[in-house]
Parts: C-alpha cells; structure tokens; sequence
C-alpha cells in the first residue's frame, strides 16, 4: 500500500474563488525521502496541507495512510506528523519542552486519558533522538526559536508517525543542527517512514535516493529520483525552464 496516492486534486481555500492546486498527482511509498522545491507561491505548503486535510480537496482523489483524505481527514491527521513553518509560542506558555513532545501522544492515547508507560516511554525516546535532553524541564516560551523547533520535531516524532511531513524546518537552525536532524530522518526513512519536506536550501541532505518533486503555480512540473547532491541544480533548471515557457 502506497503512503500516498493523490489523482488529479484541485485544492481551494474557504472563500477562494480560484483552485491553488490544480491538477496535481502523485505518488508516494513508504520509505521514500520527499523533498519539494519550487518558487515562492507554488503551492508547497498547500499541498502538505491537502494531504493532511486541512485544505479543501474540491475535485480529484486523495488517499494518505490508506484513508480518503476527503471523508477521513481528522483520523489521517492523527496519523501523520506535520511540523508547520515558522511557528513559535507565545513566551508566557506554561508548559515544558517535555510537555509538549507529550501532547504528540493525544492522538494515540485521547484528549483526555492519562498517560501510560508506552506514551512516557515514546516522549523520551523522542527527546533522546532530537538531542534536547537539556530543554525537557524548561518552559517552551521562554526557547529560542531553533529550540522551539527541535521541540515540534520531536513532539512529531513522538506521535510515532506513519508519514512525518515538514515544512521549512530548518529555517532557524544552523548546519550542524540540519546535519544532526537530516541523520534522524534519514533513520526514519530507513524504518519505512515516508518523509515530505519542503524546503528552499538543500544543503546536508542525506546521502540517500531523494524523491524530488518540483512545483510551480500550484502544479508539478517535476517529479523524478536523484541523489542529494543533484536537487538544487534540477530545481533551478525547472524553474527556469517554466518562466521561459511563461515568459514566451
């Protein structure tokens, strides 16, 4: 069973009147590392939120997880793990980096259910992997926002996801920090893990086949394998193949 299987969707938010995905397919297996590249306003960050159900799909065949993500998205949501671009708390949120990584197990043990060993088990784990040992007991407001982002990875990673999508995550970290975090998904993907993310430098990609997807205008316009090192330059020539063809 596909991860992810997506037949020519067309995706609109509440009160638009024009689609902002328009015809899109694609597909993706287990244990595929995704990464999405394209221009500003190409429709990445809509299409991560399609897939988890948060965008109306309009038109066309979603299925995530084996659900249809038209019908199901609240449990789809449940099962994949979405890190959201430029998200920060506010600085006087009460909770700990620990309690958060510990609200990643809601979906798995209920809103309202007291924790069991296994949740308390998969928070630590989480933490152990993302490396923020030393921020567990402090408050999340009071984190820088590399910080704040380590702790929504592993709050994600905490979920034990059966498809983590990410969007931008390393917009505030340096590159030791992206090496160290493109090692654990690399794991991740290594366990069967599906990994989408999107990003805009693709510098520390781990050294594994990468499933590239290009966007532009809220369509694909490349969907191939390559290795790591190959991204940038595939982008850059798509993108500029498109405005040709636009321009002309």
């Amino acid at each position: 069973m596909r991860a992810i299987v997506l037949e020519s969707i067309y995706t609109a938010y509440e009160g638009g009147s024009e689609p902002v995905i328009k015809d899109l397919s694609l597909e993706v297996d287990r244990g595929e590392y995704v990464v999405i590249g394209g221009p500003n306003s190409a429709g990445k960050t809509t299409l991560l939120e399609s897939i988890n159900g948060l965008v109306k799909i309009t038109h066309g065949r979603a299925c995530v997880c084996g659900l249809d993500v038209r019908r199901r998205g609240f449990e789809v949501r449940r099962r994949v793990g979405y890190v959201i671009q430029n998200f920060y708390f506010d600085p006087f949120t009460p909770f700990t980096a620990q309690e958060v990584v510990m609200m990643g197990r809601f979906g798995r043990q209920g809103l309202l259910s007291r924790p069991k060993e296994s949740d308390y088990d998969a928070v630590q784990r989480a933490i152990k992997t993302v490396g923020i040992e030393d921020l567990a007991h402090k408050t999340i407001g009071t984190l820088s926002g590399g910080q704040q982002q380590k702790v929504m990875i592993a709050h994600n990673i905490a979920k034990e996801p059966d498809l983590f999508m990410l969007d931008e995550p390393f917009s505030n970290l340096d590159f030791r920090a992206r090496e160290f975090l493109q090692d654990v998904f690399k794991g991740m993907v290594q366990q069967g893990v599906p990994i989408l993310m999107v990003a805009h430098a693709f510098d520390g990609l781990p050294d594994i086949p990468i499933h590239l997807v290009v966007m532009n205008r809220g369509r694909i316009t490349g969907d191939l394998s390559c290795q790591a090192g190959e991204v940038e330059e595939i982008i850059r020539k798509e993108c500029e193949v498109k405005e040709r063809c636009s321009s002309g």
